[in-house]
């Protein structure tokens, strides 16, 4: 019998949301995800259609209904209601009900693109039939009627207007209401299968290169499998992400920062490292170091001995001016 494999990797994910599902046999509702995940709508909004798919029918839903269970204002709810409306989830009717009073029919609706097709289908004209023979006496009353009222031409529409006769102009076109569901789904931009991919970004390469450089990028590749096993990488591999670690040591990260960052919280499974390891060399490229600003050093004036800078030693501004000044002959007689 074999024996039970105990170091195979979990498949829970490393980050974001983890489901703990029970299974539910009472005290739950179906809720699309049309409704759940949608990207154009408040989230109270979404919360409030949920609440509504969940209540049973003939349930009161008004503001003030709502107001008095949730802690939400009637603004906010009165403003929840007409988004949903407005994407198709809900909808209200007046109608006139027993007593001559008016009442409020909601409708809520967990597909309203779904809904809009059968309704479209239901309102749909049918075939119209294939016209009787006429009577006899149907016959004869049309040709008595035909011979006692003048004959009219029927001008086709094609035909153009007389001289003198005022254009029509032409019915504007329909505009579509923004409220009303789509009858279909707004097709999503998906490349197709064969479609060329975009190139990958090329790997950083230091400005400086120099062999020393390299070669500690080399090492901290070849090493990362002491510190992270499942890192190993191949001879080819490190050959070719060297240039890339070595960029990341001249921009002034130490060996251990990087050895962090390119193997803290790898995906399980981790099929293939090199890709990893390449993936976060290039997005994960920190800055380069500021430029250092020189500093001009201290010098002691031979004259005067005040300190000054300067990049050589000599005499300061003021020593230079007074020597040059002594130097020029005197221009007034004596």
């Amino acid at each position: 019998m074999d024996t039970q494999q105990i170091s195979v990797p979990s498949r829970v994910p490393s980050s974001g949301v983890v489901h703990i599902n029970i299974r539910l046999t009472d005290g739950y509702s179906i809720i699309s995800n049309r409704l759940s995940q949608h990207r154009d709508m408040s989230l109270l909004a979404i919360g409030l259609g949920t609440h509504i798919q969940s209540l049973p029918a003939g349930r009161r839903i008004g503001v003030k209904a709502l107001a008095a269970v949730f802690p939400e204002s009637e603004a906010r709810i009165a403003a929840a209601l007409r988004e949903l409306e407005r994407h198709g989830f809900l909808r209200r009717i007046r109608e006139r009900v027993q007593g001559g009073r008016m009442a409020t029919r909601t409708e809520s609706y967990n597909h309203p693109e779904a809904a809009a097709r059968r309704a479209g289908a239901a309102s749909a004209p049918s075939a119209p039939s294939a016209p009787s023979a006429p009577s006899v006496a149907s016959v004869a009353t049309s040709a008595r009627a035909c011979a006692a009222v003048p004959a009219t031409v029927s001008v086709p529409a094609s035909a153009p207007a007389p001289v003198g006769a005022p254009e029509r102009e032409p019915a504007p076109a329909p505009v579509p209401d923004a409220a009303a569901p789509s009858s279909s789904p707004a097709p999503r931009l998906v490349p197709a299968p064969t479609a060329s991919k975009p190139p990958p970004p090329p790997l950083p390469f230091p400005r400086r290169p120099s062999a020393a450089l390299f070669d500690e990028a080399a090492r901290l590749l070849a090493g990362l499998q002491v510190s992270a096993p499942l890192f190993v990488l191949s001879e080819a591999d490190v050959e070719r992400l060297t240039p890339g670690v070595a960029a990341w040591l001249e921009r002034g990260v130490r060996p251990d920062a990087v050895r962090v960052a390119l193997t803290d919280d790898p995906p399980v499974p981790l099929r293939h490292p090199a890709k990893l390891v390449r993936h976060r060399l290039v997005a994960l490229l920190p800055p380069p170091l500021p430029a250092a600003v020189p500093v001009v050093p201290l010098q002691n004036c031979d004259d005067c001995d005040r300190a000054f800078r300067s990049s050589v030693p000599g005499c300061c501004g003021e020593c230079r001016e007074g020597w040059a000044y002594a130097a020029e002959p005197c221009l007034l007689g004596a």
